[in-house]
């Protein structure tokens, strides 16, 4: 009885930090929704009060669907976003899987060539991406965005997968063989029904950096129809006059896509991190 009720106390405790660390993560956000519906006086009078009847308004959402086409923007970074984590989960996922599977010279070096992008930032090199991209006649595509993103993205897919990857049984993959299935059948098939809580690890990871990025898309593709929601929300933040009520309904609308795909993939997210951590 006193162990059923540790145990239920235990959880309980871990519940309640969780929920703790769960609300203040959304304190910002709420936050920043609270005040996208304010006047621009409320806003830097009561910051943290919510909306009532005197300080309730649309103003900044009426400017945002006014200047500017916000629901392209909106579209293009779903594109690249979308784009992008499809192509480096997939290449991610088949280079780990080649690493982990087959041994060969340089198996080890390919791996360690690999994991170097992690520590080198692919802002360094700017210069040669922007020249490459206007040499291919790229400039101003969104091709040239999810190129350098799944570029970006890589390193760290293959490096968390391939750790996964290792741990698949290797008898479930060698009875798939008897069976006749054929290397790819495995690999879609066997593998990676297995590893989608680092799957989803990944994509985590990467999508945040890239639905946020200003740098790549104000070098890349700074043209009106090919700008991202970050980038288009920036004609709102002036050097001397600032937009807030703009600016926070802009965020605000950029917030919800994020947050939505987070909660979808948090479960396998939680998985991935602490796959392993206890026995």
């Amino acid at each position: 009885m006193n162990k059923a009720r540790t145990s239920i106390s235990r959880s309980f405790a871990a519940h309640t930090v969780l929920l703790s660390y769960t609300l203040l993560a959304l304190f910002p956000v709420f936050v920043i929704i609270a005040n996208s519906f304010k006047a621009r006086k409320a806003i830097f009078r009561h910051p943290l009060q919510p909306p009532n009847a005197d300080s309730f308004s649309l103003i900044g959402y009426e400017t945002v669907l006014k200047q500017g086409d916000f629901f392209l923007y909106f579209q293009n970074s779903m594109i690249v976003t979308v784009a992008s984590l499809f192509f480096i989960l997939l290449f991610g996922s088949m280079a780990a899987f080649a690493l982990a599977e087959y041994r060969f010279k340089g198996n080890a070096f390919l791996g360690l060539f690999l994991a170097l992008g992690i520590m080198i930032p692919i802002r360094i090199g700017t210069v040669a991406i922007l020249k490459l991209m206007v040499a291919t006649g790229l400039v101003n595509t969104l091709t040239a965005l999810i190129l350098v993103y799944t570029a970006q993205g890589l390193p760290l897919a293959v490096f968390i997968l391939t750790e996964f990857m290792q741990q698949v049984s290797k008898d479930l993959k060698d009875a798939g063989r008897i069976d006749g299935l054929s290397e790819y059948a495995i690999f879609f098939r066997l593998v990676l029904p297995l590893v989608r809580p680092a799957m989803a690890t990944v994509a985590v990871f990467n999508m945040i950096p890239i639905w946020n990025d200003l740098w790549f898309p104000l070098i890349l593709a700074p043209s009106e129809a090919t700008k991202t929601l970050t980038l288009g929300s920036q004609v709102f933040i002036g050097q001397f006059v600032t937009n807030w009520n703009a600016v926070l309904a802009a965020l605000s609308m950029a917030i919800l896509p994020v947050v939505t795909l987070y909660a979808i993939f948090s479960r396998q997210l939680i998985r991935g991190i602490t796959s392993g951590a206890v026995k």
